[in-house]
This record gives structure tokens, sequence and C-alpha cells, in this order.
């Protein structure tokens, strides 16, 4: 029997419970013992928001610098959960790869999907109801 072709199957993880949902059925639903799939995480940070004051003082250096810190640590605890979850609970070895980038969601996840050509795009509802999403 020929070699399964290898899909890559991008998972958009962020804080919510949603995506972790969305990453667990993923794991039970797509990935299959059989399969060469790779699973993709996607987290997108927030831009930096850039904020002043009425007398236009802006935050010093050390302040965006301790800011960029927290974005990083989150996003990395984040991707390591992840990480855990399909090492817990994928059926076999299932490759992982991890990409993080700055900006919109909507944005960075359309154009890692589009970059890598994925075979299957899987995200969270974001917390909406059935009737919203």
């Amino acid at each position: 029997m020929a070699d399964a072709k290898e899909r890559k199957i991008l998972v958009a993880v962020d804080e919510g419970l949603e995506s972790m949902y969305a990453l667990s059925w993923s794991l039970h639903n797509l990935i299959s013992q059989t399969s060469n799939d790779t699973i993709i995480l996607i987290y997108a940070k927030p831009p930096r928001t850039v904020y002043t004051s009425p007398d236009g003082y802006l935050f010093s250096p050390d302040m965006l610098a301790s800011i960029d810190k927290c974005r990083n640590d989150l996003a990395s605890s984040i991707i390591e959960k992840a990480k855990k979850m399909c090492r817990e609970q994928g059926d076999n070895e299932v490759k992982v790869e991890v990409i993080i980038e700055t900006g919109d969601p909507r944005d960075v996840i359309c154009q890692a999907a589009d970059k890598i050509h994925a075979d299957v795009l899987v995200m969270g509802s974001h917390g909406y109801g059935l009737i919203k999403r």
C-alpha cells in the first residue's frame, strides 16, 4: 500500500479554551496511526499598542522591553501547553511545528495558511455560540 499523503494541519491556538478544544478535536479526529501528518501550531501575538499621554510621553525603553517580554512569555506558555497536549493526546508520534507571528490573528492565520499550503485549517469558535458562529 502506498504511503499516505502528508497533510499540513494548521491549528490556531490562543489563550482561549476554544482553541485548545479545537486542537484536541484535531488530534482525535484528523490524525491516525498511519498518517504522515504534521500539526502546525500558529499563535498570533497582537501588535504592540503604542500608548501616549496628553503631554506626548511614551513608555520608556525599559517598560517597552518588559511589555515585549510578557508578550513573548505568554506566546511561549500557550505553545508549550499546546505541544504538551499533542504529546499526551496524540495516537502516535505526532509531528509538531510552530509558527509565532505578530499581527492581527485574521491576517496572520490566513497568510500562514497560504504560505505553507495548509491542507486543513482548524480554529476554535472564539467563544461564539452556534448562532453567531
